[in-house]
């Protein structure tokens, strides 16, 4: 399968019209050829002082709009996107010799896209996200686990769970979208999407350097 597409190459004309439409090109073929979480992509932050940090986090969706996840929104992440909300994105599908890596501005979701999204998670991951007070220290394994005891006995089985008000999503507002594709000889394919500075224009398409 690696082989197959370090041989097929990406050229400008076979790129769709916007990044969105390509990255779903992509995500398709990432997702039936066998990958495991192609949706896991690697999200950095900076604080305020510019100190970086990157964790991998689920892709929960994506449009026209840009790429969507969800998280505690008092965690690291959470905090450092408050500060600063410039952030990248990186798929970084290996197996079969392809990256995306995406940069732009992070806003949050309105509430009926959280509560939208908060309703079809699994019961458990919604007690989960009450449980964990993300990114801060907890005592032990044992302080945990009581937590999520009590919430189960707080909300038993057939009564709704309520949205945390602390938790929700981000949508990542693209300027620049990277697709790149490895290629024999390190001569790999690095084709950009760039929004255009007066936005009327568009995207650009800039060929990088590998």
């Amino acid at each position: 399968m690696r082989r197959q597409y370090r041989a097929q190459g990406l050229s400008e004309a076979d790129l769709a019209d916007d990044p969105v439409q390509q990255f779903e090109r992509w995500f398709v073929q990432a997702a039936s050829s066998g990958l495991d979480e192609p949706n896991a992509m690697v999200l950095s932050t900076a604080d305020g002082h510019g100190r970086p940090s990157s964790r991998t986090v689920l892709l929960k969706g994506y449009d026209e709009r840009g790429f969507v996840f969800f998280t505690n929104y008092g965690s690291r992440k959470g905090d450092e996107i408050t500060q600063n909300p410039r952030v990248s994105l990186l798929f970084p599908w290996h197996p079969i010799a392809r990256q995306v890596l995406i940069c732009g501005e992070a806003v949050r979701t309105t509430v009926e896209e959280t509560e939208r999204y908060f309703r079809s998670r699994p019961r458990g991951s919604q007690l989960g996200a009450w449980t964990s007070r993300q990114s801060q220290v907890v005592a032990s394994r044992e302080e945990l686990e009581q937590r999520y005891a009590d919430l189960e006995r707080r909300h038993p089985v057939g009564t709704p769970v309520p949205v945390p008000p602390f938790w929700g999503g981000f949508l990542v507002v693209p300027h620049t979208v990277e697709f790149w594709q490895g290629r024999e000889n390190r001569l790999h394919d690095r084709l950009r999407f760039r929004r255009a500075d007066d936005h009327a224009r568009g995207w650009l398409v800039e060929r990088l350097a590998p």
